[in-house]
């Protein structure tokens, strides 16, 4: 390939070069603390512009101390309702529990169900498993505390995008190797699963979003020195993905993650269990994120609202 932004739909080309400012494809140890501030989350404000939702700020238990979390629900929420536990983006380095938030503030508006959110630790400084502990210990609180929190334990779906996807799977993993809190089903969106180099992780050098070289600094900020990678560190290297519940995996034909997130649902499929996965032409690293108009946005993003309801509402 002489070219690879040749595969990008042309569509989201030009989005490329407004999203380098805010998110810059190669990602070094040194930009760690510009990202923070960067992707960091929108002020709660412009959030909420124009949507009846509300949301609760509370602080859970956590393996290392207290951990801020947030319920966001319809303003008008009349009942008990399923639910989203999304975890977030920003490659275990960065973001919070709002960032890459307004599609799921959607899902409440649309579907009426409510999301419930975290602030996990983020590697260097917290490397495995800090941020894994976080994330499952926030699913075992929320799932004790479903019926204080209007949600119905039955229908809880864990959830995130890229890193957030990763820990999405990982939570799921544990929670079958640990028989604990049951899940309806995982969302993986475009997610962060296996530190080996594929085929799709050396196609995309210093164009797109999240190239290579972002993909082993955070790997490394988050294995730091560890000498073997656990599954719920990279959840591509679970041996058995045998009895997990129904999965939404979704990846850009044009980004790294492609190959491992098509290799982990064919490995769902497998061992028997049921994986709806999209593959969608053209589309670099979250572009329903960074270009949320541009036609395959507006059809991942649709795609993955119909499984929701399905797993949720109906």
């Amino acid at each position: 390939m002489s070219d690879a932004r040749s595969v990008f739909d042309p569509e989201l080309r030009g989005a490329l070069a407004v999203v380098g400012g805010v998110f810059p494809p190669t990602i070094t140890p040194e930009l760690i603390g510009f990202m923070r501030q960067s992707y960091a989350s929108a002020p709660r404000a412009q959030l909420l512009a124009g949507r009846a939702i509300d949301i609760v700020d509370f602080v859970i238990p956590g393996p290392a101390g207290e951990m801020d979390a947030s319920m966001i629900s319809p303003t008008d929420a009349q009942r008990d309702s399923g639910a989203v536990y999304l975890l977030h983006s920003g490659g275990m380095m960065f973001g919070d529990r709002f960032s890459g938030l307004d599609d799921a503030l959607d899902w409440v508006l649309d579907l009426g169900i409510k999301v419930v959110t975290i602030e996990y630790r983020l590697a260097p400084e917290h490397p495995h498993p800090a941020p894994f502990d976080d994330c499952y210990v926030g699913l075992v609180w929320m799932v004790e505390h479903a019926g204080a929190l209007g949600i119905l334990p039955g229908r809880i779906v864990v959830g995130g995008a890229s890193a957030g996807g990763g820990l999405a799977a990982a939570v799921t993993l544990a929670a079958r190797d640990r028989k604990g809190p049951a899940i309806r089903g995982q969302l993986l969106d475009y997610p962060m699963l296996d530190d080996r180099p594929t085929p799709s992780t050396g196609m995309f050098d210093g164009i797109g979003v999240w190239d290579r070289v972002s993909n082993e600094t955070g790997w490394a900020a988050l294995l730091g020195d560890a000498a073997e990678v656990s599954p719920y560190a990279a959840p591509a290297r679970a041996k058995d993905l045998g009895g997990l519940p129904p999965a939404f995996i979704d990846v850009g034909a044009a980004e790294i993650f492609r190959d491992e997130s098509v290799d982990y649902a064919r490995r769902i499929w497998a061992a028997g269990g049921e994986a709806e996965l999209h593959v969608w032409p053209g589309a670099f690293h979250a572009c329903d994120i960074f270009a949320p108009h541009a036609g395959v946005s507006r059809r991942m993003i649709a795609a993955r609202r119909e499984w929701l309801r399905r797993m949720l509402v109906d």
